[in-house]
């Protein structure tokens, strides 16, 4: 029967006249179902889809990555997607409502994709910055992370669409991510990596939790009946679909009684006939699988695949220009952590000297499943090529961050041959590059994964540059690689000591030729690829990549040649980044160092031109060695499609860098509170307890290169008053600059004489203000009850600290302005 009333964030709330009817139709097609179909319905379709019942009017509820863009269920430029910034260039605006405007684009893009559930936000917590999915996480600070994210799950859902909010729970790095043991304490893992999924099932309500492949305390999270069953759904009245993570599933009763209702991907799991035979054999009683099948049918029933169910979103929200807010969000999330002798915005007259190879090949987005394919990129070089006048810009290449060889892209013309076991052509695909990444059934037309046998890549390369050109292949198992006819190498790649499963995908690039060849002089090229089940992925999936790296120039060559230019110039700005193998899904990193010798251009540069700018393509902290030798440096994250506009809006000063750090930026990585991110014996003990992120460098008393908070504009402000309530706070600013501008007022808590240990302080609110010139404006910044509370091991609850509290009203951690005492 349907409930009388909904549980949102453990609190009852009366239900509408369609969540009744929604709960109505849902009961009717359940007792319609059987119990074979019930399980099928479990285990999903394929690798994005879960079946369609016709029967009782269930159409296939389609699934896609995020979280930056919607993929659909083809990974291909022949399906472009809007690419925005990195999770942590959301986050560093601060701005849950753009957050919520960003999802509402998502929702847009999933809408046009006929993609009903987003497999996104990614709300774990930046622990350590080692972590190689920390760009793809929005924050160190709990309080922030639940902001951001619940403001992107209600802008997707207010699209419609849903989310399916991850990786549930402390899935915070990637080294063995599929067996590691997580052990965290109780009380840590309550305030801290509980706490965001906690506020976004309270205020946002999401209709879908996605379980991490880790273990916590013991227990694979697919299976943990305590944190799903118990605080999930029991104490936070969580009612929508947990679904595991891709191949996370590995028991069947252990998975349906620890609440997993779909494990994906399908048909093959260990649901569909495994938990059918578990329930007939009385392993499983049947009422488990119907809460788990009605939990899909609800969701079901909200996205409008379900007969006689009304959708929650019955008209979506007004069509957004999807390259405005991409551009609008980087331009938000820019961060300028320096800028000695107001070094920006650029003079409008003056000459600009741009160095650095990411300026020109931008990486607008991190590695892994995050990884969408624009149907353009605006770089660094084509944004202020576009803003300034001409003559007032010159390139040179400076440094490149990689000598890798990565997938084949400019000036490469490439499509896939796909052959059966006879050599006939079974279809061809296009390409955008040489990675070829099909995965479920995301082939090309007339191609089935039974009965392809081999891919060829096959098409033209014309260089840009003379030289010597490295060719060569990523993925496992047998390639004949071609150059201008002539077969340059012919072998088999097998698995190395790694363990993910997807390191066809992940794993690094080989160098099989090399071959000099002349600029503008086009060459055929190929790479042959027969399929053998001995180096399958664990899925239905082809990935392998034909990749390509131009010659290798003198560095100390090509260095002179940016000095030259710098001297030249009235600016020098210098674009420096991480690479593909350094930010990415499947392996943590090993150091916070940039690649390759970008510092030595940074400094060399700088000596020769005292007004030189750095902007950091990099989704998470690196190392800044030469931090006080230069002028100003700006902070761009994975900066998305338009990135390169965005930024050249900030430096001209035609907007002005809206960001704020959500994650401590150290000197150097000695100094980085959590640096251990490798299990040990399977075992990742996070001995820090509370003390992650600003938390721990308070403890420590250490000082990082730019605390959580910082961020600098183009205005100054000056911060008037503070009145504190018990549950508000109130700070009153001014616009003491020349340039309009925008505040994010901070409220950090500190309490004074503190009975139990705790952070000596933490975030309890923030609030974004804009003023012209000499105008002041109010925030109002509520104090939540949680933020006085502490999770009491031996009660098992929340309890609520009396005492005397330290009120900080602050630009950042580092600076604070204002201050008032509360007792509470």
């Amino acid at each position: 029967m349907a409930p009388s009333a909904l549980r949102r964030g453990g609190t009852a709330v009366a239900e509408t006249p369609a969540d009744t009817v929604r709960e109505q139709a849902v009961d009717a097609a359940l007792a319609q179902l059987d119990l074979d179909t019930k399980t099928r319905l479990l285990a999903g379709r394929d690798m994005w889809s879960l079946p369609a019942l016709p029967e009782i009017g269930l159409a296939s509820l389609v699934m896609s990555d995020g979280p930056i863009g919607v993929r659909g269920v083809r990974w291909t430029a022949d399906d472009p997607s809007i690419a925005l910034p990195s999770p942590t260039a959301l986050a560093a605006s601060w701005d849950p409502a753009l957050a919520r405007r960003a999802g509402r684009l998502l929702a847009q893009e999933a809408r046009r994709k006929g993609v009903h559930v987003l497999l996104a936000p990614t709300v774990n917590l930046h622990r350590s910055p080692l972590g190689g999915r920390h760009f793809e996480a929005y924050s160190e600070d709990p309080h922030l992370t639940g902001a951001i994210g619940t403001g992107y799950v209600l802008g997707v859902q207010d699209g419609g669409v849903g989310t399916t909010v991850k990786h549930f729970v402390a899935n915070d790095a990637e080294t063995d991510r599929f067996t590691v043991d997580n052990r965290v304490a109780p009380r840590p893992l309550r305030e801290l990596y509980l706490a965001p999924f906690e506020a976004i099932v309270e205020n946002a309500h999401p209709w879908g939790i996605m379980t991490a492949y880790n273990e916590v305390n013991g227990v694979t999270m697919t299976e943990h009946h305590h944190l799903v069953n118990e605080i999930l759904r029991g104490e936070w009245g969580f009612d929508g679909l947990n679904v595991s993570d891709w191949m996370a599933a590995r028991s069947t009763v252990g998975g349906i009684e620890g609440g997993l209702d779909l494990a994906m991907p399908g048909p093959h799991t260990v649901y569909g006939e495994a938990l059918a035979a578990a329930v007939r054999a009385g392993e499983v009683a049947e009422s488990a699988v119907d809460r788990a099948a009605r939990n899909v049918l609800r969701l079901a029933a909200r996205v409008g695949a379900l007969d006689g169910a009304p959708p929650v979103v019955t008209e979506p929200p007004a069509s957004l220009d999807g390259v405005d807010v991409a551009r609008e969000v980087a331009r938000r999330g820019l961060v300028l952590v320096r800028n000695e002798r107001d070094a920006l915005p650029l003079a409008a007259s003056g000459t600009v000297a741009l160095s650095g190879a990411a300026a020109r090949d931008a990486r607008v987005l991190g590695g892994g499943s995050a990884q969408v394919f624009p149907d353009h990129v605006v770089s660094p070089l084509d944004g202020l090529a576009d803003a300034l006048p001409p003559g007032a810009l010159t390139y040179t290449v400076g440094a490149d961050p990689s000598d890798e060889l990565v997938p084949a892209e400019q000036g490469f013309t490439l499509r896939a041959i796909c052959r059966d076991a006879t050599g006939d052509v079974l279809g061809e695909g296009t390409l955008p590059n040489g990675q070829v990444q099909w995965i479920g059934d995301d082939l090309p037309a007339g191609v089935t994964h039974e009965t392809l046998a081999s891919v060829e890549v096959v098409g033209s390369f014309t260089p840009r540059e003379s030289g010597e050109h490295s060719f060569g292949t990523r993925g496992l198992g047998a390639f004949t690689l071609g150059i201008a006819g002539e077969t340059l190498f012919e072998g088999v790649q097998t698995m190395g000591p790694e363990t993910d499963p997807f390191e066809a995908f992940f794993g690094a690039p080989v160098e099989r030729a090399k071959v000099t060849l002349t600029a503008g002089e086009t060459v055929e090229v190929s790479l042959l690829h027969p399929l053998d089940k001995e180096f399958a992925a664990p899925l239905a999936a082809v990935m392998f990549s034909f990749v390509h790296l131009g010659p290798r120039r003198d560095p100390d060559e090509l260095i002179a040649e940016a000095v030259e230019a710098a001297r030249a110039a009235d600016t020098a700005v210098v674009v420096v980044a991480t690479t593909e193998r350094v930010e990415s899904e499947g392996f943590d990193r090993t150091d916070l160092a940039l690649p390759g010798r970008q510092d030595e251009l940074v400094r060399a540069v700088a000596a020769a031109n005292p007004n030189t700018v750095v902007v950091v393509n990099a989704g998470s902290p690196v190392e800044m060695p030469w931090r006080d030798e230069v002028a100003a440096i700006l902070l761009s994250w994975f900066p998305g499609q338009e990135g390169g506009a965005a930024l050249a809006d900030v430096l001209t000063g035609a907007a002005e860098p809206g960001g704020r750090l959500p994650t401590t930026w150290p000197v150097a990585l000695a100094d980085a509170p959590v640096t251990e991110v490798t299990p040990t014996d399977g075992v990742l003990d996070y001995a820090e307890g509370l003390f992650v992120g600003y938390r721990a460098w308070d403890r420590a008393g250490a000082v990082p290169a730019y605390p959580f908070g910082h961020g600098l504009g183009y205005t100054t402000w000056s911060y008037d008053a503070l009145e504190v309530t018990g549950d508000t706070a109130r700070v009153r600013i001014t616009n003491t600059g020349a340039r309009p501008g925008r505040e994010v007022v901070q409220i950090y808590l500190a309490p004074q004489d503190d009975p139990v240990e705790r952070p000596a302080r933490w975030l309890a609110g923030f609030a974004s203000v804009e003023a012209g010139p000499g105008a002041s404006v109010e925030a109002e910044i509520p104090l939540a009850r949680r933020a006085f509370e502490i999770w009491d091991d031996e009660k098992s609850a929340w309890t609520f600290v009396a005492g005397t509290y330290e009120v900080r009203a602050a630009h950042s951690l580092g600076d604070t302005r204002l201050a008032a005492t509360l007792e509470v």
